[in-house]
């Protein structure tokens, strides 16, 4: 049986799409087809926020709106994006699959507020989520008890709260441990837009680089002009030259050079040598459950 072609994604290009995932069969849309599809997507689509400097800096629209945009510049150029963009795009992936996925928010730093797009995909009476922005290599299992998963690289940890989920995770950088509150209500395609849009005036990735990739046995994370690569060993972290920067993005997150060339030319290379600035994050308000003093 056909899976029925989601309005966001041809068929044509999304067999284009699981070529280049590596995915020779179209996955079943049970549980091992989910986990098929998203360790592919772990490993072979970074989070980086490329693009959205580029457009920033030319005033050009965001880019990956529409899961099309998305799909065709990440298989001309090797680009990902940020949550928005890119949970979007793997959300119509998936429904063009056959998947009952929805699209959903989460709050990172757990402030209340929506600032991050992710997607759930309902199998049966469960719940998983595939975020496009973690590359946790594994779905998470939404479920009514603590869920934890170590492979020795990511770390993570679930548990429900007040009618939803909290996700703790930390990225290669990052010696704590992140909260994100999962929502569980449907985002439509329109709020999902919006919430881009906003992102124009204040998001963490507008000023300097952040460019993630998920790869076998190691996670590679550049951020401003600093390279972190976390192993089951630990993390290294090396500070690059402009020349090192544009090289490691092309070699470690697989961007093309003419993308990396027109970063470069738009002042977003020089932008990312600079000091960050605007306000710094919350600092974490708990700890995950595995910190917690133990209750007797």
């Amino acid at each position: 049986m056909t899976a029925p072609v989601s309005p966001g994604i041809s068929a044509r290009l999304r067999g284009r799409v699981l070529r280049r995932l590596g995915l020779g069969n179209t996955p079943p849309p049970d549980l091992d087809g989910l986990r098929q599809v998203y360790n592919a997507w772990c490993r072979r689509v970074p989070f980086d926020n490329v693009r959205k400097m580029l457009a920033l800096r030319t005033g050009s629209p965001l880019p990956g709106c529409d899961a099309t945009d998305f799909f065709e510049g990440w298989l001309e150029t090797g680009a990902g994006g940020t949550c928005w963009s890119g949970s979007n795009a793997l959300y119509e992936l998936l429904c063009s699959l056959g998947f009952r996925a929805r699209r959903a928010a989460g709050s990172m730093h757990d402030i209340g507020s929506p600032n991050h797009g992710t997607v759930i995909v309902t199998l049966d009476s469960a719940e998983f989520l595939a975020d496009s922005s973690l590359l946790t290599y594994e779905p998470v299992p939404l479920a009514g008890s603590l869920h934890t998963y170590d492979d020795g690289i990511n770390r993570i940890e679930v548990e429900p709260d007040a009618g939803g989920h909290i996700l703790w995770t930390r990225g290669p950088h990052q010696s704590f441990f992140l909260a994100c509150r999962i929502f569980h209500e449907n985002v439509s395609h329109e709020t999902v837009l919006a919430n881009y849009e906003n992102s124009r005036r204040q998001s963490p990735f507008n000023q300097r680089l952040y460019a993630l990739r998920s790869l076998p046995g190691r996670m590679i994370l550049l951020r401003g002009n600093t390279r972190y690569e976390r192993t089951r060993s630990g993390v290294s972290t090396q500070n690059l030259t402009p020349e090192e920067l544009c090289d490691s993005l092309h070699a470690d997150i697989g961007l093309s050079r003419p993308l990396i060339g027109a970063w470069s030319d738009c002042g977003a290379l020089a932008a990312s040598l600079e000091p960050p600035s605007g306000p710094a994050p919350p600092p974490p308000r708990n700890v995950p459950p595995s910190q917690r003093p133990e209750i007797h």
